[in-house]
């Protein structure tokens, strides 16, 4: 049977079952189980069993229902009401003032929550009332908390880069230091294009609120002391080589719950909340992964994925041209799939491709996330237009129409990240060099 019959076969499979409602996880496994049964006389069972036990027997996967419970915990304080007071003085005389505390307090709790989704709803509650109380424009506002929300999958500590990192069996800790300087880079692309943006209109700001000496924004930023605290824990422990990921992770929980306490937010129902819901994210995350891994094993019998490079390779694509056309391949996935089963549907497939391209899969791993994080705000199925719309009340469309400048603004930082690859890669060599 032809490598085009095949694949045909095995999408129309997938989509079937997909638009049929059954789970993504049992999805995948449905598609790999009539893999083998057409092209492979291999004990189904058998395999199946092995691989499911395998994928989720890594000490490396402890970490992830850690950090989703750190973010739970947090989600349920009031770390966001103090980021907003904290930063709201230090980015007054910024051309946009206020909007820019969607950016800044988004990166900043991205880098401990590790989740876009906990990013955008925490941040947009505290923020969104108070732009509009403020008189700042509604579309900018929204915008800003859209694309600004998408730094909880590329800023450590990532759960999507922990998903890519079991898949693709890349470390978790190089990772994570390379997602540090492209964090920050689309950081400022996304406040450089609000400051242009309020220059072009500034009609739609509102003016300053009373003005702080020095002395009095040092002593409001009192409030950002916690969330620094956890930051320099969690992070900091990781890149000085101190903890691994997951005992970094353990550390962060700790520090949350401590926070909590600390703010007096902690209650026993609140805790109670916070373990259910890291537990149905960890568990519906851990079966994806489970079912992704037995399709990948599955291919691996019908020999598809050596036949799809095999077609690529003799295609001869110059590394952009390829990079190019892996980055339309996942806006339209985006589409239609979120970001975790789009990395561990196509991870199997393409990473052999990327290593013939001699591309680094360190880099390949942020360049994914990047582009999965362009696929949260797109519709229809843009987690982060979810949110947005539900928090907001406006139409989805309306919602992406004010994503979309921060979606070009992503497009850039791929073009950068492509032309620029030290970006990327700097830390994670840096952590090898000192190794």
């Amino acid at each position: 049977m032809t490598t085009d019959i095949l694949s045909f076969l095995l999408l129309l499979s997938l989509f079937l079952l997909l638009g049929s409602g059954i789970w993504i996880a049992l999805s995948l496994m449905g598609v790999g189980v009539i893999g083998m049964m057409l092209f492979s006389s291999a004990p189904i069972g058998k395999v199946m069993a092995t691989t499911v036990f395998t994928s989720n027997n890594s000490w490396a996967l402890t970490s992830l229902p850690l950090f989703i419970w750190m973010a739970e915990i947090l989600f349920r304080t009031r770390l966001s009401e103090d980021m907003f007071s904290g930063l709201a003085p230090w980015v007054e005389r910024l051309p946009g003032r206020l909007l820019h505390v969607n950016i800044v307090g988004c990166g900043a709790f991205a880098a401990v929550s590790g989740s876009s989704a906990a990013t955008c709803i925490t941040i947009g509650k505290m923020s969104m009332p108070e732009l509009k109380r403020r008189g700042y424009n509604e579309q900018m506002s929204i915008g800003s908390l859209a694309g600004a929300g998408t730094l909880g999958l590329l800023i450590p500590p990532s759960i999507m880069m922990i998903v890519y990192g079991l898949v693709a069996e890349v470390s978790i800790a190089r990772l994570f230091r390379a997602g540090v300087l492209p964090g920050i880079m689309l950081s400022c692309l996304f406040m450089g294009y609000v400051n242009i943006w309020a220059l072009l209109n500034p009609s739609k700001v509102p003016p300053a609120d009373l003005r702080m000496s020095f002395a009095e924004k040092i002593y409001t930023s009192r409030r950002l002391i916690p969330v620094t605290l956890l930051i320099v824990a969690v992070i900091g422990s990781i890149y000085a080589g101190y903890a691994t990921p997951t005992e970094a992770a353990a550390v962060g929980v700790l520090g949350s719950i401590c926070i909590a306490v600390a703010t007096g937010t902690f209650t026993w129902k609140n805790f109670a909340d916070s373990v259910m819901g890291a537990t149905r994210t960890s568990c519906m995350i851990t079966l994806i992964l489970a079912g992704a891994a037995f399709l990948s094993v599955a291919m691996g019998f019908t020999g598809l994925p050596q036949q799809i490079a095999s077609w690529i390779a003799s295609m001869a694509l110059s590394h952009y041209t390829l990079l190019f056309a892996l980055m339309i391949l996942y806006i339209i996935l985006g589409c239609f799939l979120d970001g975790i089963s789009m990395v561990v549907l196509t991870t199997s497939i393409i990473q052999p491709l990327v290593i013939q391209a001699g591309i680094d899969v360190v880099w390949y791993g942020i360049f994914i996330v990047l582009v999965v994080e362009m696929a949260q705000i797109t519709p229809p199925v843009g987690f982060n237009l979810f949110v947005l719309q539900s928090m907001t009340g406006k139409n989805i469309f309306y919602v992406a129409k004010a994503a979309f400048p921060f979606f070009l603004v992503m497009c850039l930082a791929v073009l950068l990240i492509t032309l620029f690859p030290e970006i990327v890669t700097y830390l994670p060599n840096k952590m090898l060099s000192n190794n």
